[in-house]
């Protein structure tokens, strides 16, 4: 049986083993049936590409004038340590010049000696890994069981007894089948990772376009802040200068008063002054009217009370951090079953509210308004509170807060004084009980948040998720106020989430 090479874990004959070591170092066949002639060969060469003074490889040879080669920096550093003469160190030849002419050949010969040297020492290593290390036998079988070349003395009963042992032959053709399917399955293995990497690198692509279009959005509502905050500075600013110039009129009216009310007193106390100089009886005739006068004159003027309002200013809720405040203390919401109109259906968790045609009958109900209306259980005496209704994407209804203690003749009108809201229709969007001089942002939402300041007196409406500002109401609460919302026959059901802090 010819002898193999084992090599990686896989049985490769020796024909293929030399083919590829062959095309690899680019040398012909006969390298490979050296005989002992060969190797003083590949001596006799290693002895000549090595430079006389290091004894070592030649590195970067070159050539003087005796025709003697060396490394470049061996001989430099010999010329170097003699100051006059030039000489060989191998035959003491006088050089005339320093000229080192460089050697390439000789260069390309060190180097194929070395690669013939490591190539003889992998074909011994390789050669020495054919033989049993145990019994210094040639390999001739393989244990299926264990995976391992043997020899016929690790055959033996009490070794391999129970093992499946085959010839090399067989054990080759069957591992060379299997390990072809191997080939088939990492083929396959590289080509799923191959695409990945490709989807890896097409996620990457698409993060760098949503990354970028997140800069421009983040960039477009900066810009918008930095136009809404100067809006917003400048109204604050007019509203100030407003209220300082009325306080200011009224300053005026009161010293204008005041100076008035010291000139009928300077009056008369030029009055009494004079009485100090007159008879008795001119004296005693002129106090009646003294005292009359001065007894009008002790009233204090009536002046206007004047303070300056303190203006105040709060960031939307999508340029503030109160995002995370309402995460923080996220609360249930629940609808008042006694304040539904009829026609509306609550759910059993009373977070949403359907119209429907047929009539409930809820013990103990009263109808908040004649329109379909129902209320929050839980009214508002101070604090800041947040809550979101989805209205989805035709709603038809109206959302807000209304004062608690509502007259019964209020409630009947169909705008009544007390109650602020903001009405969705469609794609319609409008207020009610607003300053008629406020602009309402018009945006397309399938969700409304609704924050209200109690403290601030203020109602803001937002574009939910994304958090954009639709509305303010500004006004001043001195009751308690209840959620509001209005639910017509069209629109689909309003369903709650609240969050409170």
């Amino acid at each position: 049986m010819g002898r193999t090479t084992v090599q990686v874990g896989l049985i490769v004959p020796k024909g293929h083993a030399r083919a590829n070591l062959q095309k690899e170092a680019h040398l012909g066949p006969d390298l490979y049936s050296q005989s002992d002639d060969t190797g003083q060969v590949l001596a006799r060469l290693q002895k000549e590409s090595k430079c006389p003074i290091c004894l070592e490889d030649l590195t970067g040879p070159v050539t003087i004038e005796c025709r003697h080669n060396f490394c470049h920096s061996c001989i430099k550093n010999c010329w170097a340590r003699e100051q006059q003469a030039m000489s060989c160190p191998v035959c003491q030849h006088q050089c005339q010049h320093r000229n080192l002419g460089s050697n390439a050949q000789l260069g390309k010969m060190t180097e194929t000696a070395q690669l013939l040297q490591g190539m003889k020492s992998k074909r011994k290593r390789q050669e020495s890994s054919t033989s049993c290390e145990k019994h210094n036998r040639v390999f001739t079988c393989f244990c299926e069981n264990d995976l391992q070349l043997l020899c016929d003395q690790c055959t033996e009963p009490e070794n391999h007894e129970l093992h499946q042992v085959t010839s090399i032959t067989e054990a080759a053709s069957l591992h060379r089948k299997n390990l072809q399917g191997y080939i088939k399955f990492l083929k396959g293995h590289m080509e799923q990772v191959r695409e990945l990497m490709n989807m890896q690198s097409r996620t990457m692509l698409a993060l760098r376009e949503e990354a970028e279009a997140q800069r421009v959005q983040l960039s477009f509502e900066f810009e918008q802040l930095v136009l809404f905050l100067d809006r917003e500075r400048q109204a604050a600013l007019s509203r100030l200068e407003d209220e300082e110039k009325k306080i200011g009129k009224t300053l005026l009216d009161n010293i204008a008063t005041l100076e008035y009310h010291i000139s009928m007193l300077r009056d008369l106390l030029s009055q009494l002054m004079l009485t100090r100089v007159f008879s008795e009886v001119k004296m005693l005739s002129t106090v009646s009217d003294f005292y009359r006068n001065f007894n009008s004159q002790l009233i204090s003027p009536s002046i206007s009370p004047v303070q300056l309002k303190r203006e105040a200013f709060t960031f939307p809720l999508q340029y503030s951090a109160l995002q995370k405040v309402i995460r923080r203390f996220a609360d249930d919401v629940t609808l008042d079953l006694k304040t539904a109109h009829p026609n509306l259906l609550i759910s059993e968790d009373r977070t949403c509210v359907t119209f429907t045609k047929e009539r409930q009958n809820v013990p103990g109900s009263s109808s908040f308004t004649k329109r379909s209306v129902v209320l929050r259980i839980l009214h508002f005496n101070s604090g800041r509170h947040f809550w979101e209704v989805w209205v989805g994407k035709k709603p038809e209804c109206a959302i807000g807060i209304c004062k608690a203690d509502l007259a019964i003749e209020q409630r009947r009108s169909s705008n009544p004084q007390g109650c602020w809201s903001f009405i969705c229709q469609g794609d319609n969007f409008s207020v009610s009980g607003a300053d008629p001089e406020s602009q309402l942002t018009a945006a397309r939402a399938t969700s409304i948040g609704v924050f209200l300041n109690y403290e601030l007196g203020e109602v803001s409406f937002y574009s939910m998720p994304e958090k954009r500002h639709l509305y303010t109401f500004r006004g001043t609460f001195t009751g308690p106020v209840c959620p509001y919302f209005y639910i017509g026959p069209q629109s689909e059901p309003l369903r709650l989430f609240c969050h409170e802090f």
